[in-house]
């Protein structure tokens, strides 16, 4: 039998392609070694990016308008929605489809070869198995505990110098979001690094942190640790979700988009209009940029992108096929930063090599 799609990887991208290639009344097969298994990350989007038919049981907790910190206060005037990760899994049924529980090992256009030897043969093939580690990729990563929520306020982003780290030391965040049922997570975050800050490292820092505020752990609390490439991805119309390029470089969100984009892509439509081509290199200059900053300068970054007004904010962080408006927020973001890191972040951007500095995820000094 030839299945009109073949979807290789049943993460939330792949499982969320199939779900709704069945909801179009397609017949779909889908191939993963663990096809069972559970996900143990947390997601999170913006409440806005989520498409209609998603379960509203797959949100777990909301908060209507998140705080962040670079060096100064600041409150975020669009809604959080931090997924219920089990609920997420479970709604996004797949009863109707094949399930193979096998390594796929080559795919071609309309077939797929896998370890058993088996050939499997489907109208369309799509890679959404991800991305593999590189020591050339950037990398986000975290060290996060779960605690009650009564603990710790939420906050999507905290860059304030009370972790313990040297200031010249590669920087690390605080995110702190409610999960639902009373429970917190709280994560210290390597934005984006190559390599990126381990995860031992920070485990101090979080330790560091919450201490600094009265806040001590027993050591019993559930650890989530995080660690993903955000930069790899190959977009064309046989990837999809981080394997297909989804991934924002410059804050590692991926979900949200490829939930957004199941439909059209199951249907067919490619999710790679020449304006979200053109995004994308942009969101690519982005990071460039975040890496070339020096530590104590990151604060300042996202106190200027903190401060644009909510339009231009929405258009960088979700505006993948809005070519204008990352255009315009990421001029409001340049004319915003200090004269002294204007000319770094223009360098990077284009990718003119600059010396010295630190990058965020390498103590490196020259």
């Amino acid at each position: 039998m030839t299945a009109d799609l073949i979807v290789c990887g049943l993460g939330p991208a792949g499982r969320a392609l199939a779900h709704r290639g069945l909801a179009h009344g397609l017949s779909i097969t889908v191939i993963d070694p663990l096809p069972d298994r559970l996900w143990s990350a947390t997601y999170a989007a913006w409440e806005d990016e989520l498409p209609a038919w998603l379960d509203p049981a797959a949100v777990g907790a909301t908060v209507d308008q998140p705080t962040a910190w670079g060096t100064q206060w600041h409150r975020i005037a669009r809604r959080y929605a931090v997924l219920d990760t089990a609920r997420l899994q479970d709604s996004l049924d797949l009863a109707d489809a094949e399930v193979v529980a096998d390594r796929v090992v080559e795919l071609g256009h309309h077939s797929v070869t896998l370890a058993s030897g088996t050939v499997l043969n489907g109208k369309r093939v799509i890679d959404a198995r991800g991305i593999a580690r590189s020591p050339a990729l950037a990398e986000q990563t975290a060290y996060g505990v779960i605690v009650e929520s009564d603990r710790v306020d939420p906050l999507f982003m905290d860059w304030r110098p009370d972790n313990g780290a040297h200031p010249q030391a590669p920087p690390s965040f605080l995110y702190a979001v409610p999960l639902g049922g009373g429970a917190m997570l709280i994560e210290e975050t390597c934005l984006a690094g190559r390599p990126a800050l381990d995860g031992a490292t920070l485990r101090d820092r979080l330790e560091h942190r919450l201490r600094s505020r009265g806040i001590e752990l027993t050591g019993s609390e559930p650890v989530e640790r995080v660690r993903f490439p955000v930069q790899g991805g190959r977009p064309g119309p046989r990837t999809f979700g981080a394997a297909g390029g989804f991934t924002h470089p410059a804050t590692g969100y991926s979900v949200a988009a490829a939930l957004a984009t199941a439909d059209a892509v199951a249907t067919g439509t490619s999710p790679w209009p020449a304006s979200a081509r053109a995004v994308q290199a942009l969101r690519a200059a982005s990071l460039r940029a975040l890496l070339a900053l020096p530590p104590a300068d990151v604060p300042v970054f996202f106190d200027a992108f903190f401060t644009m007004p909510p339009a231009a904010q929405q258009a960088y962080l979700s505006g993948r096929t809005d070519l204008g408006g990352t255009v315009e927020a990421m001029r409001r973001l340049f004319t915003a930063l200090p004269t002294r890191l204007r000319r770094r972040i223009a360098a990077a951007t284009v990718g003119i090599p600059l010396r010295s500095h630190i990058r965020m995820g390498s103590f490196i000094m020259e």
